[in-house]
């Protein structure tokens, strides 16, 4: 349920510790069919019954602060979304100071980091936000100087009468322009007029992050604030049958010894939680807990018996009698089955999560990665009225979809409300490693067929793998996936209409190991198989394999991609020593290629040279945030390709810390090379889109040089 929080702007420049007087605007959600919505002032929010967004907020000093509503984990939307709206407002950067807005979905809107969202879902929103806040501050300058708006206009912080060349700063016009009404229509600017979207600016965390001095999850404390750490189920199930605290209550400091949960999508996880005066000291008396489980009804897997259970998923029956027809009818046929592995998120920052219960309100403080959702979880599961639930962002050390789940925040407030204190609860680098939920893997069987034209006959691809959930053991039957209903993530739009018999279908696998989104969901693992096979296919045909991808592809703007590409990495100069891999994507918005270049060393070994990488995101905010995105994408790509894996023994995760889940290294990083696509699009995801390519173009760069198929990640470059 909805509810609408009666707030003022005096209320809400207090609440986000602003001083003086402040004009406030916000953007309306536009309704179902409409492109914009309607721009109204904050005091107006009750008045209009609308759900409001509140954005920006100018002192009579002239200092002007934007909110950012989304959190920010390393991928630039605390820069790029002030500087959407600074455009149209007519600063500079330099003249604004960045904030974090708190939950709050009747203010912000959705307020999610997921699926690459937050420039593609909101550029618009957040250009008519500056450019309506700018035309009130020209407003109330032209009726200070009894004139038409028309002759005036504004740039740098002040508004400015052409004729007279008059000036007046945004500080100065602030409070007469806070009574004013917002416009109903406002003029954005062309692309061409543009003074700092599309510029490579300085991003304002990075000095912070540098210097210390930005506030991660584990930088916040509170006055009185106690420190708690988890004694979890390694199993992912059951129940905590019996403890024992006596030798953890001996230890100095330890104030608390109480069972605690977490939800993972409705399944209730167990766990006993030490809380003390200091992270020392609830450590070591975890260490001393005696915990007895009752887990003894769940199954304890191990991974080969995990993946032997996909492989044999892989043969039950999907049966496509136009595909088989169509496969039977080509003039060459291939088959392969790919493996992908579980994996971690391994975020940099563990997991940790401070909570501030009382009898009526809940306030949380961490690396909230969706604001929106703990908000409403915590509500919903400690009736506590919404209003009376405050979320507050904190830079995040990572995320990858893990931040955005409420179970740790879940658990948090309950340590709390059941010590009547403030608590920050720290998960270390092995519960952060063994306790999931995890990336599922999957296994994929591929066939496919070429015609006397040498392009795709038939393309078919059955997956076996966890869907996204608390683990699937409980099902009473696992339903196969109706045949041609799903879509191979990933996988460029054009191949549903050039190829005239494809088959894209998927079995449940049974297990109950927690499974989540991890970053490019889907396409993450779908890609590796789809343009691997899309490889194996256009050597089946004996044709180019970029050239092979463009005979299939319709539409301009894949056309213009491939082109590009080519150019870029001189896909036609590669020669027989070397091994050149290609693989475009297209998810979240964002069309991906990517070409890695590899060589065998005079050691016999396999060295990944250089990789060539291409995007398409339509319109975009800054460039340097889109490169290091990029670049990101690639190396956290290759370290799921060639370094790491969670594998499971006896229900247990076997990897715990870096030592055997190791992360790639400087040394480990090839050259990587970065262009953006300029075209007049709308704009489309970044975060993501990234990652999908570079392990299907690492392994068919690998085949190229070495004739020789990689089907199975993780693999050993030295082993090649």
């Amino acid at each position: 349920m909805a509810h609408k929080p009666d707030y003022s702007r005096r209320t809400f420049l207090r609440q986000a510790g602003l001083s003086g007087i402040a004009l406030t605007i916000g953007c309306s959600f536009p309704s179902a069919g409409k492109s914009a919505g309607e721009i109204i002032l904050a005091d107006e929010a009750k008045v209009a019954a609308t759900e409001l967004l509140t954005w920006i907020a100018i002192e009579p000093t002239g200092k002007v602060t934007i909110f950012t509503h989304r959190s920010e984990m390393g991928q630039g939307t605390f820069q790029a979304i002030p500087q959407i709206i600074a455009e149209e407002l007519e600063v500079s950067m330099d003249q604004v100071s960045v904030r974090f807005a708190p939950a709050n979905p009747q203010k912000y809107g959705p307020q999610p980091q997921e699926g690459s969202f937050s420039i593609r879902g909101w550029y618009q929103q957040l250009l008519r936000t500056g450019a309506a806040a700018r035309e009130m501050l020209i407003e109330a300058a032209a009726k200070q100087w009894h004139v038409q708006a028309t002759e005036c206009y504004a740039e740098n912080g002040q508004v400015i009468h052409r004729s007279t060349e008059k000036k007046l700063s945004y500080g100065a016009l602030v409070k007469e322009a806070a009574q004013l009404k917002p416009p109903g229509q406002v003029k954005l600017k062309e692309r061409k007029d543009y003074k700092i979207i599309g510029k490579s600016l300085p991003r304002q965390d990075t000095a912070v992050k540098i210097n210390g001095t930005a506030v991660f999850g584990l930088d916040k404390k509170l006055p009185g604030m106690l420190y708690a750490v988890v004694e979890r189920n390694p199993r992912f199930r059951g129940k905590v049958k019996s403890f024992d605290d006596s030798a953890t209550k001996s230890v100095s400091g330890v104030k608390h010894v109480l069972t605690v949960q977490r939800a993972i999508f409705g399944v209730l996880y167990e766990g006993v939680a030490v809380v003390a005066d200091s992270l020392w000291a609830a450590t070591q008396g975890r260490k001393l807990l005696k915990v007895e489980w009752d887990d003894n009804r769940y199954e304890l897997l191990d991974s080969e018996g995990l993946f032997r259970r996909m492989r044999q998923d892989l043969d039950k029956p999907l049966p496509s009698e136009n595909f088989e027809t169509a496969l039977k009818n080509s003039t060459a046929i291939i088959e392969a089955v790919y493996e992908m592995p579980y994996q971690s998120h391994s975020c940099m920052e563990p997991l940790n999560c401070i909570a501030d219960v009382k009898e009526n309100s809940i306030e949380i403080w961490g690396p909230i990665q969706e604001a929106n959702w703990i908000q409403a979880d915590l509500s919903e599961r400690l009736n506590i009225p919404i209003e009376n639930v405050t979320v507050n962002m904190t830079f995040l050390g990572g995320g990858f979809g893990r931040k955005g789940f409420p179970d740790y925040p879940l658990e948090a407030a309950l340590i709390s409300k059941g010590i009547k204190a403030p608590v920050q609860v720290m998960w270390t680098r092995e519960d952060d490693m063994t306790m999931g939920p995890f990336r599922a893997g999957a296994m994929y069987r591929c066939r496919g067929g070429v015609d006397t034209q040498q392009k795709i006959a038939a393309f078919q691809v059955i997956s076996a793998s966890q869907g996204i959930g608390p683990g699937h053991d409980t099902d009473a039957k696992t339903q196969p996936v109706t045949e041609n209903a799903g879509r191979l993530d990933g996988l460029l739009n054009d191949y549903y209409t050039s190829v005239p018999h494809y088959s894209f279908a998927g079995v449940p696998t049974r297990s109950p190991i927690p499974t989540m989104w991890w970053r490019a969901p889907g396409a993450n693992v779908d890609a590796f198989a789809g343009e691997s096979f899309i490889d194996e296919l256009a050597h089946l045909a004996k044709q180019d394999p970029l050239e092979f991808r463009k005979s299939h592809l319709t539409w301009d703007r894949y056309h213009a991609l491939v082109d590009k590409l080519a150019a870029i990495s001189n896909w036609k100069s590669r020669s027989k020593n070397e091994g050149w891999g290609v693989a475009i994507t297209d998810c979240f918005g964002g069309i991906v290629g990517q070409v890695v270049k590899v060589s065998r060393q005079p050691d016999k070994k396999i060295k990944i040279d250089k990789v060539f990488a291409l995007i398409d995101c339509g319109w975009f905010v800054n460039p340097d945030i889109i490169h290091a995105q990029v670049e990101g994408s690639i190396v956290m790509a290759l370290g799921t390709a060639v370094h790491h894996a969670t594998h499971f023994k006896e229900g247990k995760a076997v990897e715990r810390n870096f030592d055997t889940y190791p992360m790639p290294r400087i040394h480990d990083t090839p050259e990587i090379v970065v262009h953006i696509m300029e075209n007049d699009a709308k704009p489309g995801g970044v975060g993501e889109p990234g990652l999908p390519a570079f392990a299907p173009a690492l392994c068919n760069a690998i085949f190229d040089l070495t004739g020789k198929r990689i089907r199975k990640l993780p693999f050993k470059l030295e082993d090649v």
